[in-house]
């Protein structure tokens, strides 16, 4: 399992860093990189589900389509402005919070190691937001937020979908014509070049699909409470891939902070759970 969630977590890292990579060279826009990454995404997961020996019955649940839409489209409008790393510290924030309340609000408890667990790795996204580094834009800010409450969303929905390759098949294809829509909205802004494609194509098609078909296997097997807190290694990934293959500022605090996560993380992980009421145990 522990080998399973570290591969979710390096793609979810990668579509952070693929996107910036697109977007900050200019070789596409927005708009159609979310078109290009849910449409590549959706003709991966097909040609998986044809291909499987078992076909599971695809449940379609419009609500998941319009939440992975709205993931798709914030995340990738909102990194024309922001660093890879602070982009994800933002998404993944928003995601941690609002999984986390939730699963507050439907039975899950904490106990004192998975709490000493969130705040060291909370703790650990604090230091990188102190003063010193550089503030991403409010208004693009509030867009990855509400990218990460579509992500969250997601995320929740899953530990209700039976079969992970049908149902993120389902979501991707439910999901493109919300993203079409958003296409069409800033239609005369669009531009394509052939790398951006290719990145879009990567991200969408190997990055997503594949890790989005894991990670509902995943969140199927461990409590929200788990599910929100392995995904705050994600920023700490995304700032040294921003730092590699971007060229974003990398400095000894980041290095400190993405270990002060990944011990929280891992307190988390390792911790027994504690006891939930058993009539809220699902939303």
């Amino acid at each position: 399992m522990l080998l399973k969630i570290m591969i979710a977590m390096l793609a979810f890292a990668a579509n952070s860093v693929l996107c910036r990579l697109a977007l900050v060279g200019q070789q596409i826009d927005p708009m159609s990189f979310s078109l290009i990454r849910v449409a590549s995404g959706a003709a991966v997961l097909l040609l998986l589900y044809c291909c499987s020996a078992h076909k599971a019955r695809i449940e379609w649940k419009l609500k998941n389509g319009f939440f992975l839409a709205v993931y798709l489209v914030a995340f990738s409008l909102a990194y024309l402005h922001m660093d890879a790393g602070a982009g994800a510290l933002l998404l993944f924030g928003a995601v941690q919070l609002s999984m986390l309340g939730y699963g507050l609000c439907h039975g899950e408890k904490i106990n004192l190691q998975r709490g000493i667990g969130l705040g060291i790795a909370v703790t650990g996204i604090l230091v990188l937001l102190l003063p010193g580094a550089s503030a991403p834009n409010p208004l693009y800010a509030a867009v990855m937020v509400c990218s990460g409450l579509g992500w969250a969303a997601y995320s929740i929905a899953g530990k209700a979908m039976q079969n992970p390759l049908a149902s993120t098949l389902a979501n991707f294809i439910l999901a493109l014509p919300f993203v079409l829509l958003a296409y069409a909205v800033f239609y005369r802004h669009s531009f394509v070049y052939p790398q951006g494609a290719l990145l879009a194509v990567l991200s969408g098609g190997l990055a997503s699909s594949g890790a989005y078909v894991l990670w509902y296997a995943i969140v199927k097997r461990i409590d929200r409470v788990t599910a929100s807190s392995v995904q705050l290694s994600v920023p700490c990934l995304a700032i040294l891939g921003g730092a590699l293959f971007i060229g974003e500022a990398l400095s000894w605090r980041i290095i400190i902070s993405a270990v002060i996560v990944l011990a929280g993380i891992a307190l988390v992980i390792f911790a027994k759970p504690s006891q939930q009421a058993p009539a809220a145990a699902e939303g």
